[in-house]
């Protein structure tokens, strides 16, 4: 049976921009979030094989730690011409400098090795994992998807991680030349475009009252 998230909720993450996003999709449901490292909350290895085991591994850790229920995402880049590549580890491509530059240079190398110079052979999609875990194991777990294709160079500076070099299906900009608003917004405000967004409308539906829409 689901389970509601009342009272206040750690968000298990160290990612700014993730930070953000929660923070802006939980906003409407009057939750009192706080972050893992506001509460100096150790971030956990990433020791899962997919995305689903690695958010309950971060969720799980917050949750036991603080006392409280936590919210965890895992997601990355999945190349479909890199044999799914970065895919859990797009973090780490980045490196301990966040170099997100340079994980996507990275990736337009490899593309470029593979002769995958064309829309057709540049096709990729960013995939979210979220979690809700509570203090006593209880998990509520869901997973979404948004597909689109791989532009060189990156265009826009909006976003975070990969998002420049993004340009999601039946667009014209990438996910770096969108507001926060066009990129993750729920309706009424925005078409909740992003993989995160698309997760979060799934976890909305079993672990959150109706929207405070003011």
């Amino acid at each position: 049976m689901h389970r509601r998230i009342t009272g206040r909720l750690v968000i298990a993450t160290h990612n700014p921009g993730k930070l953000a996003e929660m923070r802006e999709l939980l906003a409407p449901h009057g939750i009192d979030a706080v972050s893992a490292g506001e509460l100096n909350l150790a971030e956990p290895e990433e020791t899962g094989d997919s995305f689903r085991t690695n958010a309950a591994l971060k969720a799980s850790a917050a949750a036991h730690a603080a006392g409280l229920p936590a919210f965890a995402d895992d997601s990355g880049l999945v190349v479909d011409a890199l044999d799914g590549a970065p895919g859990i580890y797009s973090a780490r491509w980045a490196g301990e400098a966040k170099d997100f530059a340079a994980a996507m240079a990275r990736i337009e190398r490899l593309l470029q090795e593979r002769g995958a110079t064309t829309p057709d052979k540049r096709t990729a999609r960013f995939v979210s994992a979220l979690c809700v875990a509570w203090p006593d194991g209880h998990l509520e777990e869901v997973e979404a998807t948004v597909d689109g294709t791989l532009v060189w160079p990156p265009r826009g500076t909006a976003g975070f991680g990969y998002d420049p070099a993004f340009l999601p299906d039946g667009h014209t900009r990438t996910f770096g030349e969108m507001t926060s608003v066009e990129k993750h917004g729920l309706p009424p405000l925005g078409l909740g475009l992003s993989h995160r967004a698309r997760a979060f409308v799934k976890l909305q539906a079993r672990c959150l009252k109706e929207p405070h829409l003011g």
